[in-house]
């Protein structure tokens, strides 16, 4: 028999958004949990460096924010729990189900944080090679690649961030960019360009992956001229964008290329499910603005709920 638990707010995903909304919901003295699959984290825990995040001059990086925020949270007395959402219901009594796997959680509001994950190149050799060359983080596997030779594909904020973290710890790496001029800040190109052992390979993208126990070779196509060439390389590290983690509501809420639509009260279409952080269709997908979006979310679940105590 399926495990029923009742609760006011579910918050969905533990990144720094729905960290955040635990806090604020908390101290609202909502009866919440937090559900996620792998624990506290998200994307933020794979970041070297955050630089732009307020209060913090000299930076701070991801692993230590979301520690942080998880203190906060057990503060608090938030509860977090290890669950995968895999379908939300609409109940007769107008609040709603959330089934994952043996467990059912009852509640009258759901806040949904769970972010993006990595976008896939989907070439040939990426499936079979990753995790033997093909990464989607470059803090978390750039140390395996210290002396070698390595690219990225991309060209924004985080394409350039990976290229400068590793350039740092490899002897190469290689820009590869689908455009001839990148879409990252202005202040973030200027210092990669900068960088000597920084290379940059414009109007390109990668046709596939070759290597049979790990990665020796991309083979690129320019978008102008249409040559291919290979590109002998030790690992290739993609930083595309991001899909969000939608799947489980497709049917729920509007979504807009996988995007929650949101309006700036962070409420979806559907009254009772709100919305935080890179899930939702923001023009800024930042550290900062997922704290916003998480405040102002718990702030009006809290509200909603309130109403139909």
């Amino acid at each position: 028999m399926c495990e029923v638990k009742d609760h006011e707010l579910v918050i969905i995903g533990a990144g720094v958004a729905g960290l955040t909304a635990g806090v604020y919901a908390a101290r609202y003295g909502l009866d919440l949990v937090v559900l996620s699959e792998a624990g506290p984290g998200g994307q933020t825990a794979t970041a070297a460096t955050i630089e732009n995040f307020p209060g913090f001059p000299d930076g701070i990086s991801g692993p230590e924010l979301v520690m942080r925020l998880t203190q906060q949270a057990q503060k608090f007395d938030v509860r977090m729990e290890i669950a995968k959402v895999e379908q939300v219901q609409f109940t007769d009594d107008g609040r709603w189900n959330l089934l994952a796997g043996g467990v059912t959680y009852r509640t009258t509001a759901i806040l949904v944080a769970v972010g993006a994950s990595p976008r896939r190149l989907k070439i040939p050799g990426e499936r079979d090679l990753f995790g033997k060359g093909v990464s989607y983080c470059a803090t978390c596997d750039g140390f395996f690649y210290r002396g070698k030779t390595v690219a990225v594909v991309g060209g924004g904020n985080t394409a350039i961030e990976e290229a400068m973290y590793l350039a740092d710890v490899v002897e190469k790496v290689y820009v590869i960019h689908r455009r001839d001029e990148l879409r990252a800040e202005p202040i973030l190109a200027k210092r990669a360009f900068a960088v000597e052992n920084i290379e940059f390979i414009w109007d390109t993208i990668p046709l596939s992956i070759n290597g049979t126990t790990e990665v020796d070779s991309v083979i690129l196509q320019n978008k102008k001229t249409e040559e291919q060439t290979v590109l002998t390389i030790d690992g290739l590290f993609v930083a595309v964008g991001y899909e969000p983690n939608t799947g489980f509501l497709a049917d729920v809420v509007d979504l807009e290329d996988g995007f929650i639509v949101a309006n700036c009260n962070m409420e979806t279409s559907q009254p009772g499910i709100f919305a935080a952080g890179d899930v939702r269709n923001t023009p800024l997908r930042q550290v900062v603005t997922a704290v916003g979006d998480a405040a102002i979310a718990a702030c009006k679940a809290y509200h909603y709920v309130a109403e139909r105590r």
